[in-house]
């Protein structure tokens, strides 16, 4: 018969459960500081000023919204080059959009930049532009043509 060798079990040990117990800890407390700095450098905690206000003005903002959908313009947003912002706007047959009055408010996402505001001037039929920093932009625009208001909403990179 062939003897089994015996295994030297070693016996589990104060020091054993203490660093299991530094190490789960260490895991969880640095996860939740990576979390927390990526949380505090990518969003400045503001979506409104003043909620209250906000919430008065909702459902103008909606009844806005369906008249702008109603209208069925649509706009492009594309850089030019680095400092400057193409707007390509269509009516909702897809013609060009040519002679409207257009301004436009460039946000950063994260509020770091201060906000550009861009009054672009037409360089073909339904095509603006406008000087924009490089960057990442929310680009919020007013459009008037034929009688209409129309605003929009994009970003741009």
């Amino acid at each position: 018969m062939a003897r089994l060798a015996a295994k030297r079990v070693r016996p589990f040990t104060g020091r054993h459960m203490t660093l299991i117990m530094v190490g789960f800890f260490g895991v969880v407390i640095a996860v939740n500081v990576l979390l927390a700095n990526l949380a505090v450098s990518t969003f400045s905690g503001t979506v409104v000023e003043n909620s209250y206000v906000a919430s008065q003005e909702f459902n103008g903002w909606l009844g806005a919204a369906k008249a702008d959908k109603a209208l069925g313009w649509h706009m492009t947003l594309a850089r030019k080059g680095a400092g400057n912002v193409r707007f390509t706007l269509m009516d909702a047959s897809g013609r060009p959009l040519a002679g409207a009055a257009v301004r436009a408010q460039a946000d950063h996402p994260l509020g770091a930049k201060a906000p550009v505001t861009m009054t672009p001037r037409e360089v073909a039929p339904g095509v603006y532009e406008a000087a924009l920093p490089a960057g990442r932009w929310h680009v919020g625009m007013e459009v008037r043509s034929n009688g209409h208001v129309w605003h929009a909403e994009d970003d741009a990179l």
